[in-house]
């Protein structure tokens, strides 16, 4: 039995530029790489048929024509990670493994232990940056603590960027080092139990002028003025650091949004308690009125609303919602029906192709005002205003919503100025109460 490194692809499906993969390459041990669909996350999602899965398992089969053209395979396992690495020991010969790190909770929790084992077996464990500029640790305040602010954290991360950290990782001088075999049967989706599910990838790479203009077009749902760079990103179809570069050169504002991403992943690095509640606990005293009739509306996209019925439709047709609508949603199920945002939260970890838990999260928090933004809790957003600013032909609500013109489009299920009114009453009370 020849000896072995592992590289482990998680959120890094791509052979170029790929940190943790480089190191493998270059380490002269012969690398074989894998893939897990771990049974512990694929067993906890409600659908079988996951948008997400799919991107998934076309992103490995693209992975294993490109290996195979190398004289390569992808070896991709369906077990818990445990379970697949007892696998593996037994076939292979393993020296190392190299992999990428993750800053999720439960991603931190397995990797400690996989080393663990690992390490009592002999077998080395490399983790290495790459799904972001600058990891949990690299951005802090001058006296060592993390930043909960936005904006203080941008400006210390803009400083510290300069053009070694958006230096590419050149994998394929070591193409060669692929261990070579004969390729591996990909299993089929219904192998790992789900169906297919139609959706529609966005590019790998937005347009230059899209990008230049960014700043000008990503706030108005009717145009495709957005990147749709979050699927790539969460799944790492697309080097963090191409982008930033790209956005770096042609637009501060595109910049900005990747910072926004590595600022959610310190927060829920540094504060994992927001993983279940606010960030600023004070706020877990909200008397929620948690009405299930009027969530189910705000779900289907019937809530009277049109921005929001168009919001909230696209979603469940697409596994997509334009950013700006993702706001008002949001805030609406928050603050004009005082939902829980966590309600919110789970349904778009459901829906979303591009979710990622600490954006998600960070975001959710944000609109209902319990987050680390410094703005008061009393920002609602209008959404007919938000309509007339951002939608102002009514191109995306027609679109979504055709029924809009109609007798047949469902009335308001609350009165907007009335829902504001109850909103900063109940906040008001659970902030008093919290003093």
């Amino acid at each position: 039995m020849a000896r072995t490194s592992v590289f482990w692809f998680r959120r890094d499906l791509r052979l170029s530029d790929n940190a943790g993969l480089y190191h493998a390459l270059r380490s002269g041990v012969p690398v074989q790489p894998i893939f897990i669909f771990d049974r512990t996350i694929l067993n906890a999602l409600p659908n079988r048929q996951d948008m997400r899965v799919q991107f998934i398992h076309d992103a490995l089969a693209s992975l294993q024509q490109q290996l195979a053209a190398l004289g390569a395979t992808l070896h991709v396992l369906y077990d818990t990670p445990s379970g697949a690495f007892a696998t593996l020991t037994a076939q292979y010969d393993i020296a190392a493994v190299y992999t990428n790190e993750d800053y999720e909770p439960y991603a931190r929790t397995r990797d400690a232990a996989i080393a663990e084992w690992l390490n009592s077996e002999g077998i080395a464990f490399h983790s290495f940056k790459d799904q972001v500029i600058f990891n949990p640790t690299e951005v802090l305040k001058d006296n060592g603590t993390p930043y909960t602010v936005y904006t203080p954290y941008s400006r210390k991360w803009k400083e510290r960027l300069n053009d070694f950290y958006l230096k590419a990782y050149p994998t394929e001088k070591y193409y060669s080092n692929f261990l070579k075999a004969a390729p591996l049967p990909l299993p089929s989706l219904g192998d790992i139990g789900f169906l297919p599910a139609p959706f529609m990838a966005p590019p790998l790479m937005p347009e230059e002028a899209l990008v230049r203009h960014y700043n000008e077009t990503r706030d108005y749902p009717a145009v495709d003025g957005t990147t749709r760079l979050g699927v790539h990103l969460r799944f790492g179809t697309v080097s963090v650091r191409q982008m930033a570069t790209m956005a770096r050169e042609l637009n501060p504002v595109f910049l900005s949004e990747l910072i926004w991403r590595e600022f959610f992943m310190s927060i829920l690095w540094h504060y994992p308690h927001v993983e279940k509640g606010s960030f600023k606990k004070e706020y877990d005293g909200i008397a929620w009125r948690n009405n299930e009739k009027e969530f189910e509306a705000w779900c289907n996209g019937q809530t009277g609303y049109p921005i929001v019925d168009a919001g909230m439709r696209e979603l469940n047709a697409t596994g997509y919602m334009h950013n700006r609508v993702r706001m008002i949603v949001a805030s609406f199920l928050t603050k004009d029906l005082l939902i829980d945002w966590r309600w919110g939260e789970a349904y778009f970890a459901e829906k979303l192709m591009d979710f990622d838990l600490s954006a998600n999260n960070g975001n959710w928090q944000w609109a209902a005002g319990c987050g680390c933004d410094a703005a008061p809790y009393f920002r609602v957003f209008n959404p007919v205003l938000q309509t007339q600013k951002f939608d102002p032909q009514l191109k995306y609500v027609r679109h979504w919503v055709p029924e809009y013109d109609r007798l047949t489009y469902v009335r308001p299920i609350v009165q907007h100025d009335a829902a504001r009114d109850r909103c900063l009453k109940v906040y008001k009370a659970a902030l008093e109460v919290a003093k």
